[in-house]
This record gives structure tokens, C-alpha cells and sequence, in this order.
């Protein structure tokens, strides 16, 4: 066990200035910082407690959406009669994730925090080229075992899915992470790995997660989370889709739909293009499944993982057409 220093913060502002030194990282629910440095991944100088920092996890709904601290538990979100009725695709994806005993530990904060899965990423011992891990060292899973990696989002250094579901949904329906000082799209939070992988998100030395604000809209009240995966219980999306549709008068035509992909790429991924191919189109289950083949237009395989690239695009459409259902 490596000797780390411990400061409870009794202010937003303490935790900021105590987390910008370095070697400093945050400890809310702890769930993916235990794993981290349990595998020797990470290896922090100091741990600053946020988790008596009051009313930051509250959810607060009302006619503009819904805003949701940074300390509210996963489950208390998941089973929230609001999320549930107005955001149907976030408490889905939620309940979907993890397993019940992580969920009631873990933070909304900490989720969007959490780093890839990538087993070469999580054992430095075996596999010291990591992009994310050691800048500049290579990328062991080209070349390895990518049943799980991405296809969506990919560059020479990195192949890395990224492994949340909550995110997902937040992508989909234009959700805010508010930073301090400033907020910024979920979409831009998650970042691209390019020639950078080790960083992951848009968040700078000093800055702390204080809460995420979703818009309530037509798409976001009628809206699935589809998750495709090995198991039932507590596994990673092999391929996942997070989709919210608002039709027109007559209950087919579609006006607005939202679509994102998990499980399938470097980051949550946004399928814009279905999207537009879709607006203003009568739900029809073959222009659907046709249109939801542009979700994976931009796709790269690394081998074993070349049956994502047939599976996303039919995840996407049967969620699309399980709205239909339902309108």
C-alpha cells in the first residue's frame, strides 16, 4: 500500500484549491479510485474527502429540466419519480450499470469521472505500454485481444472504450457538467484520445464537479436506454444506444431524435447523422434500419472486435423502433 495524505473538504472552494495541487485526487464515493489504485493505476499523494460537502446532492426538477449534484447517489437518481417519468433513458442507463452495491455508493461526479476498462490499461505490471497510463509508450491493445475496444473514436495511440452508461444518456439529450466557474456540453466533457489519451476530460487542475443539468424536452421524456451485453448483471455494453424521439401530431413523422451510442467507442458517442437522416421521416422499421447503419459510417475494427461495428447500428434501430411502439 503506498502512503497517501488525507484532507476532508468543508467547502467547495477548499476541495478546489486542495485538488489542484499535485498528486491530489478527489474522494467522493470512492468505487472506481479503490479499483484504480488497487491495480496500481493510480497513485495519489493526497485524498481529498468531498463526501460531507453539503447539498451537493441534491436533484432539483422543474419545467426547464432537471439539475442533479455531483454527490447524488446512482441509485437515488435511477429510482427518482422525476428522472423516472421526464428522463426515462437516465434512470434506465443507471439501473443498467454496475451492480446494486456500487450503485448505492457511487456518484454522479465519480461516474462521468470513471476510466476505461481497457485490461491493458488496468495492469501496468504485465503491460507497460499504455498511451493513457504512460504517455509516448504505445498502445498493448493494438495487436491484442480487442473483443471489447472501440471502433467509433479511435487513433494509433488508443483504442479504448469507454465503459459507462449513464454518459451516454447525458450525451444524447444535451446534458451540462457545471464545473465551478463554468459549464460545459457532456459531449465536449469527454474528450477525444487523439495523440493525448491520458486525458480523458475537459476538466482543469483546480476545477470540481458541482452538479449536471439535463433540459427537459419532448425527445428526453420519451426515451429508452437499450444495453446489449455478455450478461445480465453487473457487465460492460458490448454495444448500447441511449434514444429519445418527439413525433408529430399524427404519432409517426418524426420531429426530433436523439441517439448515442455506448460501448462501441473512445468516448459517448453521438449519432448525429442518424439523427438527421431520420427527422422529418415516417417511423418505417426498414428506413430505420438503414438510416442507423451511419452510426457506424466512420468505423475502424482491430480484429475481434469487428462484430461491433454489425451489432451498434442494430441496437440503435431496435430502440428506435421500441419508441415507435410505444407512441
Amino acid at each position: 500500500m503506498r502512503d497517501f495524505s488525507y484532507l476532508r473538504a468543508n467547502s467547495v472552494d477548499a476541495a478546489r484549491q486542495a485538488s489542484a495541487q499535485p498528486g491530489a485526487m478527489l474522494l467522493a464515493g470512492g468505487t472506481t479510485l479503490v479499483d484504480l489504485a488497487k491495480c496500481g493505476v493510480a497513485e495519489p499523494d493526497t485524498l481529498v474527502d468531498i463526501t460531507h460537502l453539503a447539498g451537493l446532492d441534491r436533484i432539483e426538477v422543474d419545467d426547464r429540466g432537471v439539475t442533479i449534484g455531483a454527490l447524488a447517489k446512482m441509485s437515488s437518481i435511477a429510482d427518482h419519480a422525476d428522472i423516472k417519468s421526464r428522463f426515462p433513458a437516465v434512470s434506465e442507463a443507471l439501473w443498467q450499470a454496475a451492480s446494486s452495491q456500487i450503485r448505492n455508493m457511487a456518484t454522479i461526479g465519480g461516474n462521468l469521472m470513471q476510466r476505461t476498462r481497457c485490461p491493458y490499461f488496468r495492469d501496468p505490471a504485465n503491460f507497460p505500454a499504455c498511451n493513457k497510463r504512460s504517455p509516448g509508450s504505445g498502445c498493448s491493445a493494438i495487436g491484442g485481444v480487442t473483443r471489447g475496444h472501440a471502433v467509433l473514436g479511435t487513433s494509433e495511440a488508443c483504442i479504448a472504450t469507454y465503459p459507462g452508461d449513464l454518459a451516454v444518456a447525458l450525451v444524447a439529450f444535451d446534458a451540462k457538467v457545471h464545473l465551478g466557474d463554468r459549464q460545459a456540453a457532456v459531449d465536449d466533457f469527454f474528450l477525444l484520445p487523439g495523440v493525448t489519451p491520458e486525458r480523458e476530460h475537459a476538466i482543469q487542475p483546480g476545477e470540481v464537479i458541482t452538479a449536471i443539468s439535463i433540459p427537459g424536452t419532448p425527445a428526453a421524456r420519451r426515451s429508452t436506454y437499450l444495453k446489449v451485453r455478455d450478461r445480465q448483471s453487473y457487465e460492460f455494453a458490448a454495444a448500447s444506444a441511449a434514444v429519445g424521439v418527439e413525433f408529430e401530431a399524427d404519432g409517426r413523422t418524426i420531429r426530433d431524435l436523439r441517439v448515442a451510442l455506448g460501448g462501441v467507442a473512445t468516448k459517448p458517442w453521438r449519432a448525429r447523422a442518424v439523427e438527421e437522416a431520420l427527422k422529418g421521416k415516417v417511423l418505417e422499421p426498414e428506413v430505420v434500419r438503414q438510416a442507423s447503419l451511419l452510426a457506424v459510417e466512420a468505423a475502424v475494427d482491430h480484429g475481434a472486435n469487428h462484430y461491433k461495428i454489425q451489432l451498434a447500428p442494430r441496437v440503435v434501430a431496435r430502440a428506435i423502433l421500441k419508441m415507435g411502439e410505444t407512441a
